[in-house]
C-alpha cells in the first residue's frame, strides 16, 4: 500500500468516528454543544495544520 492509500484509510477512519461524535454533541444542551463543538474545531484545526501551531488557551 502506498502513502496516499494509507492516508486515505486513516482519513476514512477519522470520518467514521466523527459522525457519531457529532450526533452525540447534537443531543446535548446548547451550552454543552457549544463547548463540544469548540473542542472538535480545535482538534480538526490541529490535525489540518499538522499540530505545528501551539495554542495559549
Amino acid at each position: 500500500m502506498d502513502g496516499q492509500q494509507t492516508e486515505g484509510a486513516a482519513t476514512a477512519g477519522a470520518d467514521d468516528a466523527l459522525v457519531p461524535r457529532l450526533n452525540l454533541i447534537e443531543d446535548q444542551p446548547l451550552a454543552s454543544r457549544a463547548e463540544a463543538y469548540a473542542q472538535v474545531h480545535d482538534e480538526l484545526r490541529d490535525e489540518l495544520e499538522g499540530g505545528d501551531v501551539q495554542r495559549h488557551g
